[in-house]
């Protein structure tokens, strides 16, 4: 592979990481508002499913029916598989919603780093080598640096948390399934099916958290905090669902599909650790989040440790 190829594949993947890193801040803002998550993921996915659907129209065109075709079986696979990315949605946008600052929301979500390694070991048998172990050691000590779990007088909300790391085992499960189902089909059809079984998901939680509690008040006092009784704002297709989509379900994954084949796994994996210093400093100059500075050492150990995890050191 040329060194062309290779810097083509880090600029792919960089700037699909990046725009993963923008999205939290984008959420936030949203809900500034005053709308709801069930809102801001449904429109997310909507125009996310429509944008994916018109760039697979636009390559069955272009090489003139020469595409392979997915199998109901690909198809039936990658909706399971993409019903991941819908949960890792939702939870992750629980996550910034209860109260979790968007820089610590992304620290939770790569968690993804130690949960990999777990999955691996479990279901391929595959025993850790050292260097995984350590690197899962720097990473959840940099993780409770980047959390500021040290300092004895801060308050995270539990249930933020806990979404928080819900949001990074469903983030794993894409992560592990994206690159093993169905693969001989182009990158724009996998990605479109597993929107639509993502798309699945949010549409479900959007009618238990908010369309049912709306006509239903006893149904909303019976699920307490998750329940938004009120109208469905379709306001938010004018003003954040485009925005979310391209950055959250359009731009990213074609990008990452692209850039991947040209870096490699190991490479492209160090690269693509760009979104969690993006989305901190998203947070701190378009929310004004405080990010200390034993946050930022935190940081910078979890970005050392999916170096030190990915590497390869060449022996002569």
């Amino acid at each position: 592979m040329t060194q062309n190829n290779i810097l083509k594949g880090v600029f792919l993947v960089g700037l699909g990481a990046t725009s993963y890193g923008m999205l939290a801040t984008f959420v936030k803002m949203a809900y500034g508002e005053g709308y709801t998550t069930a809102e801001v993921t449904t429109s997310q996915f909507i125009f996310g499913i429509i944008g994916i659907l018109m760039i697979n129209a636009y390559q069955h065109n272009k090489n003139k029916g020469e595409v392979i075709k997915a199998s109901r079986k690909n198809i039936s696979q990658l909706m399971l598989a993409g019903s991941s990315t819908g949960l890792t949605s939702v939870f992750y946008y629980l996550a910034v919603k209860f109260d979790i600052p968007v820089s610590i929301a992304i620290v939770l979500l790569m968690q993804t780093v130690w949960m990999g390694v777990l999955l691996e070991w479990f279901l391929e048998k595959k025993i850790p080598s050292t260097i995984k172990i350590i690197s899962v050691m720097i990473v959840l000590i940099g993780t409770a640096l980047a959390t500021n779990l040290i300092n004895s007088n801060i308050s995270l909300n539990p249930l933020g948390l806990f979404f928080g790391m819900l949001a990074a085992a469903s983030f794993t499960t894409t992560m592990f399934t994206a690159n093993r189902v169905a693969t001989e089909i182009s990158s724009a059809q996998r990605s479109l099916y597993m929107l639509l079984g993502g798309g699945i998901v949010v549409f479900i939680f959007a009618m238990i958290s908010q369309i049912i509690p709306n006509y239903f008040p006893a149904f909303a006092e019976a699920i307490g905090v998750f329940a938004t009784a009120q109208d469905y704002n379709f306001k938010i297709f004018l003003k954040w669902g485009i925005i979310l989509s391209l950055f959250g379900t359009i731009i990213p994954p074609m990008l990452l599909n692209a850039g991947f084949p040209l870096t490699g796994i190991g490479l492209g994996s160090i690269v693509s650790s760009l979104e969690l210093p993006v989305s901190v400093l998203m947070a701190y100059f378009l929310l004004h989040e405080q990010v200390l500075f034993v946050q930022w050492i935190g940081i910078i150990l979890i970005i050392l440790a999916i170096v030190i995890m990915n590497v390869r050191v060449k022996k002569n």
